[in-house]
């Protein structure tokens, strides 16, 4: 019976985490560029009083053993990088990445990061950076004074006009063997790992990375009615959790008034 009790208490924390990760992704159902989490769990020990396979005598072998396991764990909370669906917008610097492939930004400290939020913006400088003034790399440079048309090509061709200027650029995507590997900073950012490999750098539309789409944004991959029906599977198993608990205690309780 005790036993039953932690087991059921690790079942409890399980969807207890289950439910933070759900409530996370329905906090940024309208996050641009934003990729949704999915929780894993894993069971933990099992004690075995009878190992099946083990020797009964007379060359017989017993078919079945018996285990009892001690609950659950959550293990990984691993992201999912399907293609949001993409909104127009009309802005010259919203950028969307149609397919497989990242930003590469710069940090305050000098290290790269990477992000799929394309809501560029032009800095006082001329320089392309996102919303919290960090500078775009990969081949983006800053924008001259007096350009009045910015294009963004599908293949990442930029071009710069206006009166007596003229400047054309080719900018790049990064992606990684396991983008679940990145590490999420928060603001839209994610940074390598051991775990995602390293950075690959290739051309909008080559070699199997994504294009972009100049006046478009990418929305949340967040599917509002997917999540409610995941958060009502982990209430369910919450109160099924415990509900056990309460069981257990029940029966704990009957065993301690039997010499009454």
């Amino acid at each position: 019976m005790l036993r039953a009790l932690y087991s059921a208490a690790s079942g409890m924390q399980s969807q207890q985490m289950n439910l933070d990760v759900i409530a996370n992704n329905l906090a940024n159902v309208n996050t641009t560029g934003f990729k949704r989490s999915k929780i894993e769990f894993q069971d933990l020990l099992y004690q075995t009083p009878r190992s099946p396979g083990s020797e009964q005598g007379g060359g017989n072998l017993l078919p079945t053993g018996v285990q009892v396991g001690h609950g659950s764990r959550p293990v990984a909370t691993s992201r999912v990088f399907t293609t949001g669906e993409l909104t127009q917008t009309g802005e010259r610097l919203d950028v969307a990445i149609k397919g497989d492939g990242f930003f590469e930004i710069q940090l305050e400290d000098g290290t790269p990061a990477y992000t799929r939020d394309g809501a560029l913006k032009l800095s006082a400088d001329g320089r392309i950076t996102t919303n919290d003034g960090l500078p775009l790399q990969g081949g983006f440079q800053p924008v001259p004074p007096g350009v009045t048309s910015i294009n963004i090509a599908s293949n990442g061709e930029v071009t710069l006009s206006g009166p007596g200027v003229r400047q054309n650029f080719r900018v790049q995507l990064v992606r990684f063997a396991n983008p679940s590997g990145l590490q999420n900073l928060g603001r839209n950012l994610y940074v390598e790992t051991g775990a995602s490999g390293a950075p690959e750098q290739g051309s909008p539309g080559e070699n199997g990375y994504g294009e972009l789409a100049q006046g478009y944004l990418e929305l949340s991959n967040v599917k509002v009615v997917e999540e409610m029906v995941n958060l009502i599977m982990a209430q369910r198993a919450y109160e099924v959790n415990a509900k056990a608990v309460q069981a257990s205690d029940e029966m704990m309780q009957t065993s301690n008034n039997l010499r009454r």
